[in-house]
């Protein structure tokens, strides 16, 4: 394998192929790298939540992250929704086309492809689509060398935290040193992958800041209904004291109602009363916390998800549960396009050029999940094509079908039979003595037969009908009789060829593709005999008119 000692990176710094084996980011207590967080979301209010967002658009999102991560823990519903669009880019089928159909680039091709077989993977693309709920992840690759190959030995989640964005655009990243320090991201050593939900930095655009207010606003809904719940139908009890009670003894009364069971108690004079007054719709005050819960929830799977239908079970209507269901795999094929950018960008190339050098073209990963196509679309297009004469490799229908070629001794399923079926688009040996020669386009059963010319030049003519006939219909009928059922044959095939094609310009390649070289050596000689026998037809015709 030829490899490059010396690679120089996007910055256009040699890359340090010792520094690509080391964790350099790695998690350090003590350090602005501590994987201690804070608490953000204890006690947080709408005053609270707005300073923390507003810290992390001038450029200092810990607060911001550290919040996103919370309410992942304490939104059931969020982490449900969040993880459902991660899981379903991740499981993703990954294919590799190559950059182009020489030797090298399959090499580089199958070189990647072995990689993409670990078992880690899945759940290494989970830990990169953290960017999904912050707006943007870093992942650490760890490099390693065996067999003269260098390549990506791990992926290492990195917490957003221990980065920042160059203050001067808020756009480019840096990682943070032990003591503090921005530093720039070596080449080759790190995926920054953002993922944005709305346009602009992307600090200010990852779902987690749409996901902190409906969590604030439902974390106190949750608060009150808990509340009511816990009070709701227990007795009020209420103690009575006497004149010229002491306060040691109305401490021990009141000790004694607050003991027998919650928090609803409480100790007035004798010669005082409270009048409780209960309201009527205290049933239908239960469901308002309920349905308040619950619209939230709604409201964030429309941000995650795009809809509502596949998590809350509410359809909205015929067919609409299905409709629901394309939104959410139109979000799942864009997350996928985008996850294989920036894998093709931050991960494919360096690991091509690491081994190869920089290359005109690099291989292409592909997450998406394989489109269902109908095959009976598919064949009723393609048949009458086929029955035209356009000749399709087999291969290519078994692959299309799923479907592989019979080995020997396989038991064949349908026409069964010793001797093989015979080659219909094998062209005939042709010599100077052939009567038929196919045309070239490959065209079933249509044939330039010599035979007519043959018989309209023959001196002797075949034995006459019964009834006297003219010249002229006689010579027809040779003619019908001899060319017509091929050029009906030729005609046919053109008339399927007309009701396939949606343009001009597709049927115009299509006949081209059918009739690249039509064999005509015999067609003059079939129509200097046609011309011909129309002259001498004329002719006697005349000469009959003349002697009547």
């Amino acid at each position: 394998m030829k490899r490059t000692t010396k690679v120089l990176g996007p910055s256009g710094a040699p890359v340090e192929v010792s520094l690509l084996k080391e964790e350099i980011s790695a998690a350090q207590i003590g350090t602005v790298r501590s994987p201690i967080s804070a608490y953000p979301a204890d006690g947080l209010d709408p005053v609270s939540l707005a300073n923390i967002l507003r810290q992390a658009d001038q450029g200092d999102p810990v607060a911001y992250l550290e919040l996103a991560e919370q309410i992942e823990e304490r939104d059931p519903h969020y982490l449900a929704v969040l993880g459902t669009r991660k899981r379903a880019v991740s499981q993703l089928e990954i294919t590799v086309e190559p950059g182009g159909e020489s030797p090298e680039e399959v090499r580089h091709a199958d070189m990647l492809r072995d990689w993409l077989k670990r078992d880690e993977l899945t759940a290494e693309l989970f830990e990169i689509l953290d960017a999904v709920g912050k707006g943007y992840s870093f992942t650490e690759m760890v490099w390693d060398v065996d067999g003269g190959l260098t390549y990506p030995s791990r992926l290492e989640w990195r917490d957003p935290r221990w980065f920042r964005f160059k203050r001067e655009d808020l756009k480019t990243p840096v990682m943070l040193s032990a003591s503090g320090q921005e530093e720039p991201l070596p080449d080759f050593k790190f995926i920054f992958a953002p993922m944005k939900a709305k346009s602009g930095l992307y600090l200010r655009s990852g779902l987690a800041r749409v996901a902190t207010w409906t969590w604030l606003f439902k974390a106190y809904t949750q608060r009150d209904w808990a509340i009511f719940t816990q009070t709701y139908g227990q007795p009020i009890r209420v103690g009575k004291y006497g004149p010229g009670t002491s306060e040691a003894e109305k401490d021990t009364l009141f000790n004694a109602v607050a003991d027998i069971a919650g928090d609803c108690a409480a100790i007035i004079p004798a010669s005082m009363a409270i009048e409780f007054i209960s309201a009527d719709n205290v049933g239908s005050s239960t469901d308002h916390y309920k349905e308040r819960c619950v619209w939230l929830d709604q409201q964030t799977s429309k941000a995650v998800l795009g809809q509502t239908a596949t998590t809350d079970a509410e359809t909205g209507g015929m067919g609409s549960g299905k409709e629901h269901r394309e939104v959410q795999e139109d979000i799942e094929r864009a997350d996928g396009r985008l996850l294989s950018a920036i894998l093709n960008q931050s991960l494919v190339r360096p690991f091509v050029i690491m081994n190869f050098g920089p290359q005109r073209t690099y291989p292409k990963l592909v997450i998406a999940r394989p489109e269902a196509e109908d095959l009976k679309a598919w064949s009723d297009a393609t048949v009458p094509w086929v029955q035209a004469g356009l000749r399709v490799s087999q291969d290519e229908v078994l692959n299309k079908l799923g479907l592989s070629s019979p080995k020997k001794g396989d038991v064949i399923v349908g026409i069964s039979s010793e001797k093989p079926p015979e080659e219909t688009n094998a062209a005939p040996d042709t010599d100077e003595n052939t009567s038929e020669t196919e045309f070239k386009g490959g065209l079933k059963g249509v044939k330039a037969d010599p035979a007519p010319v043959a018989a309209l030049q023959a001196e002797t003519a075949p034995q006459p009908p019964s009834e006297a006939i003219s010249p002229i219909e006689a010579l027809t009928a040779r003619f019908e009789a001899s060319a017509l059922p091929e050029m009906h044959k030729l005609l046919g095939s053109v008339e399927v060829m007309v009701n396939a094609s949606t343009s001009l310009e597709e049927l115009r390649e299509n006949l081209l593709s059918a009739f690249p070289e039509l064999n005509t050596p015999e067609l003059p000689g079939v129509m200097a005999a046609a011309i011909l026998a129309a002259s001498a037809g004329g002719r006697a015709a005349v000469e009959e008119e003349a002697d009547g």
